[in-house]
């Protein structure tokens, strides 16, 4: 919106009457300078007198000066320059603290040389309300909702070194998709083979600790925005129920009363995806005792003080897949004074069943008749899917036992990987007593 206002002068001229005296001038006439003058003062805005709109000003004046616009309402002064012979031009950006009004004074001031000529003006009527230009609005695209629709894995039939787990995830496109298996790899990514579709494989490694039972999570991220799935399908076709094994004490074993006794036995998921935890049910007896029964997916060990009689463990379990093992056996509980005085004792002293030990050398210490021979084995055994190349014997060697009975060995496996289940087998015999065998399972932390 432009608006002109001018400012007109009027110029009034002084007429002598024919009979006025002429007076006599100097011999050298000088020319006195005219003073300077404002003619006009032009305004236009592309927003009004709001914050943020510019006012643009054209003064038109005595050429070769300095012009200056003071305005009520705004405590800055405005400069503005010759642009032309006689037009001065300069703008300005309304702040937010300013308070220009329609009835606001502008008061251009024309300087030249030592003298000053002020012309006072208003903002013409409706300049407060311009129209402000508003651009037209930009068609954005619809946003597009960040989800995983699906991912799955093409199951293998055993996990062991060599076999691809071939990864496939469904969502967003336009994004970039990655895997974490835990104990194995983190960050796997996944390449866009179509909009939405991404897919990788990993190939499993010798020495790869690949848990079954631990969540495999996948993250799909577009721009800024990132969301998890976590895998629900087991990483390999298991058909195969888990077996219990090491079973303490064994069945038919007739043991005499202690302070406590120990029930106790391990689960063998070879190849498979290992024990649910949550599914194990220990009976004692037909006594529910799951609750005061450690059980972790690699063993379980039931302690209590246990009256002499006979004895029936029945114990149920599923792995992460459903498949299902049940396994009883029975056990007796004698009194010492009724247990066979010909048997060799043998007791492990420095160790309890199903243990955890660090890495390193492991040393085990036990009890049995003055100078009698104990006969040790030790093998390694792969705990869970995912520990290659782990069934080894680690350890054969037959000891003594010195005049106290006591007796002492030590291994240390060539690789301790995490969650290896050590078989400890001894066997005591003496001349003349029934030989006696004992087994101590333990697992690397």
């Amino acid at each position: 919106m432009k608006t002109q206002i001018r400012n007109q002068v009027a110029a009034f001229f002084l007429l002598l009457p024919a009979t006025t005296v002429l007076l006599a001038l100097p011999g050298a006439a000088v020319a006195q300078p005219a003073a300077p003058e404002v003619r006009s003062l032009e305004v236009d805005t592309d927003g009004g007198l709001a914050a943020g709109s510019e006012l643009n000003f054209t003064v038109e004046g005595t050429p070769r000066g300095q012009v200056s616009l003071n305005i009520r309402g705004i405590p800055r002064t405005i400069v503005l320059k010759e642009t032309e012979r006689g037009v001065y031009e300069g703008s300005y950006t309304v702040r937010r603290k300013d308070r220009p009004a329609q009835n606001s004074t502008i008061r251009a001031t024309l300087r030249l040389r030592n003298r000053n000529v002020v012309a006072n003006y208003s903002f013409p009527a409706g300049i407060a309300g311009a129209p402000v230009a508003v651009p037209p609005p930009v068609a954005l695209a619809p946003p597009v909702a960040l989800k995983i629709d699906r991912f799955t894995v093409a199951p293998v039939d055993k996990i062991e070194p060599g076999a691809d787990l071939r990864f496939t995830l469904n969502g967003a496109p336009g994004g970039v998709a990655e895997v974490d298996i835990p104990g194995v790899i983190n960050n796997l990514a996944l390449r866009e083979t179509r909009p939405g579709v991404y897919e990788g494989s990993y190939t499993i490694r010798r020495l790869d600790n690949l848990s079954p039972s631990r969540p495999v999570v996948a993250t799909l991220r577009v721009a800024d925005k990132a969301v998890s799935s976590t895998l629900t399908q087991p990483l390999i076709t298991d058909a195969k129920p888990p077996v219990v094994r090491n079973m303490a004490p064994r069945d038919g074993e007739a043991l005499p009363r202690g302070a406590f006794t120990s029930v106790s036995g391990t689960f063998d998921d070879s190849g498979g995806v290992g024990v649910d935890p949550k599914s194990v049910r220990f009976l004692l007896s037909g006594r529910n005792v799951t609750a005061e029964t450690q059980i972790t997916p690699q063993f379980f060990t039931y302690r209590a003080d246990l009256p002499p009689g006979r004895y029936t463990a029945d114990l149920t379990a599923r792995d992460m897949v459903g498949n299902a093992v049940r396994q009883t056996w029975t056990f007796d509980v004698v009194a010492a004074a009724s247990a066979a005085p010909t048997t060799v004792p043998l007791q492990i002293t420095s160790h309890s069943n199903n243990a955890t030990v660090e890495g390193g050398p492991v040393v085990v210490r036990g009890r049995t008749a003055p100078g009698a021979l104990v006969d040790v084995k030790v093998g390694a055994v792969g705990a869970i899917a995912g520990l290659f190349g782990m069934n080894q014997n680690v350890f054969a060697q037959r000891i003594q036992a010195d005049a106290g009975g006591n007796f002492s060995f030590s291994f240390a496996p060539q690789f301790p990987i995490p969650t290896t289940r050590y078989e400890v087998s001894m066997t005591s015999s003496k001349d003349g007593m029934t030989p006696t065998e004992s087994r101590l399972v333990l697992f690397q932390r």
